[in-house]
């Protein structure tokens, strides 16, 4: 089961800047992509987890009125799990393997996509359906975007705690996306998600949560374009709550420049805060390795740190070079830093070590 902090998750799965609506079309040229990412996180002397990871992305016209699309993901993590009792469970490692096909059929003014996808880990296999439609006005100018997708997910954990446990998640999404002018356009996203089952973390001492799940996420972004260094600045807010009474904020800022000879180069920053899950059991580091025993009259715990309370930094840049004949390449560098004390209100989890990561992205894509 995937132990990255979910905060590096959803930066991952961000999508890298607003777009101006849904293609109207068709693409007319096929498109190729490939990915490889190295990521490596850490506690104050001590190595956790390891991953790297692959992916192949092709998108192809079809039938003129059509597109489909396939992503191939496969990746390798290793380590314990970033935890300050971590090291009671020893080294571990494990292997995914996904894969996400989409199909889009593309109208005068809108478009309606049907997508599946797969993801298989030895304890942890994932199958997801997703339906997402667009429509904008007759000035293209206004796109609002509805979709529905539905995952169903089996857990056998090599230790045995369960064997054969479900979850099942149904997430909601409404878009809009706006175009100001020339220079800015701005986006608007509100998502629900709920979800029923196991929630548990089987590898964790102590870790029993709730068999429901309710998320409600806000984003906005808005881009504007300068026209004298001809650049792009994206700023990005994501307002996040649940059912275990979880509240995060993340702010995110990007400028891309444009350099001569197909360069461009994209400083970008990240600042998170979240406040602590109510059954959150903080770390006693007086009595390590021992985990802190919870109370006897606790109906659910953890003292999963993703789950504390704390902020966090991301700092990154990413530089790409388009060539001719439809080449580009690109190479994303981003440190991250967690800490308690960079929580909004400044009461975060006294007990949370120190947390780091870095990454190192590489991309090469074609289109023909």
């Amino acid at each position: 089961m995937s132990t990255l902090p979910h905060t590096l998750l959803m930066a991952a799965l961000a999508l890298p800047a607003v777009q101006a609506a849904q293609a109207e079309a068709a693409p007319e040229r096929a498109s190729v992509a490939f990915k490889s990412l190295d990521y490596q996180d850490s506690q104050p002397g001590d190595p956790r987890i390891h991953v790297r990871a692959r992916s192949l992305m092709v998108t192809a016209p079809v039938a003129g009125d059509w597109s489909l699309s396939g992503t191939l993901t496969s990746d390798a993590i290793s380590g314990a799990s970033p935890a300050y009792h971590s090291s009671a469970l020893g080294q571990m490692h494990d292997e995914r393997h996904a894969l996400d096909l989409g199909a889009t059929r593309y109208f005068g003014r809108g478009t309606l996509t049907l997508g599946a996808s797969v993801s298989r880990e030895s304890d942890y296999l994932s199958r997801g359906l997703s339906l997402q439609g667009s429509l904008s006005t007759e000035d293209r100018n206004t796109t609002w975007t509805v979709g529905l997708g539905i995952n169903h997910d089996t857990i056998n954990p090599g230790n045995r705690i369960v064997v054969d446990e479900h979850k099942q998640v149904t997430d909601l999404l409404l878009g809009l996306t706006q175009v100001l002018g020339t220079h800015d356009i701005v986006q608007l996203k509100l998502g629900h998600s709920k979800g029923s089952g196991y929630f548990s973390d089987p590898y964790k001492a102590f870790d029993n949560r709730p068999r429901e799940h309710r998320r409600e996420t806000l984003l906005a972004r808005w881009n504007h374009h300068l026209d004298a260094p001809d650049g792009t600045l994206r700023l990005s807010y994501r307002y996040y709550s649940d059912s275990y009474a979880i509240h995060a904020h993340t702010l995110g800022l990007e400028y891309v420049q444009a350099l001569p000879h197909g360069w461009s180069v994209t400083p970008l920053a990240r600042l998170y805060s979240q406040s602590a899950a109510r059954f959150y059991i903080d770390a006693d580091t007086s009595g390590s390795p021992f985990a802190p025993t919870p109370p006897a009259d606790a109906r659910f715990t953890s003292l999963d740190q993703r789950l504390s309370a704390f902020g966090a930094r991301t700092l990154g840049l990413r530089v790409a070079r388009q060539f001719g004949d439809g080449w580009q390449a690109d190479l994303k560098l981003e440190h991250y830093a967690q800490r308690s004390a960079w929580q909004l209100s400044g009461g975060g989890s006294p007990g949370l070590a120190p947390f780091g990561a870095r990454s190192v992205q590489v991309g090469l894509a074609r289109s023909f």
